[in-house]
C-alpha cells in the first residue's frame, strides 16, 4: 500500500476549487442568486446570446435542467427567451437590462476573490500558475493525449 502525506494534485485542485466556489456563494448571497444561475450569467455575460441547448452544454447540465434554471432567471427578469431566427425551434437566451448591474456586481466580487486568494502570489507565480493550468487544460481537450480514463499504474498512472 503506497500512502502519501504530501497533498496530490488532483486532490489539490479540488480542495482549492471547492473553496473558491464556496466563498464566492458566500458573497453573492445577498444578490439571492444561486451558483448555477450565477454560472448562467456569466457564461451569457462572455459569449452573448446562447441557444438553450448551447447553455446546457457549456454548463455541463442536462437540458431539463437548463429549463428549471432558465425558467427562474426569467422570473426574476434578468434573462429572456427569444426565438431563434435562424431555427424557430430554438430559443437564444438574451440578457436584460436588469441583469447588466448584477452581472457588473459578480465580476467585481469574482476579481476581488481572485485579488484576496492571490495576496502574496508574485505577477511570475500567477503568470506561471495560469500557463500550467491553461496546458492542463489543452492536455485533457485532446483524449488522444490521455491514457482513455484508465490508470496506467504507478509509473504512469494519474496523479489525482
Amino acid at each position: 500500500m503506497n500512502i502519501r502525506k504530501e497533498p496530490r494534485f488532483g486532490a489539490l485542485m479540488i480542495d482549492v476549487t471547492r473553496l473558491m466556489r464556496a466563498e464566492f456563494n458566500r458573497r453573492l448571497q445577498p444578490l439571492g442568486l444561486t451558483q448555477a444561475q450565477w454560472r448562467a450569467l456569466a457564461k451569457l455575460s462572455r459569449d452573448g446570446n446562447l441557444r438553450q441547448n448551447q447553455l446546457a452544454e457549456e454548463l455541463e447540465i442536462k437540458p431539463m435542467t437548463v429549463i428549471r434554471l432558465v425558467d427562474r432567471l426569467e422570473e426574476l427578469e434578468l434573462v429572456e427567451r427569444r426565438t431563434d431566427p435562424a431555427d424557430r425551434r430554438a430559443q437564444r437566451l438574451h440578457l436584460t437590462e436588469k441583469a447588466i448591474p448584477i452581472i457588473d456586481e459578480l465580476w467585481r466580487q469574482a476579481d476581488s476573490l481572485t485579488e484576496e486568494i492571490l495576496e502574496g502570489v508574485s505577477a511570475s507565480e500567477r503568470l506561471a500558475t495560469v500557463q500550467v493550468l491553461e496546458r492542463i487544460k489543452v492536455n485533457l481537450n485532446a483524449p488522444s493525449t490521455l491514457s482513455g480514463g484508465v490508470s496506467q499504474g504507478p509509473a504512469g498512472g494519474q496523479d489525482s
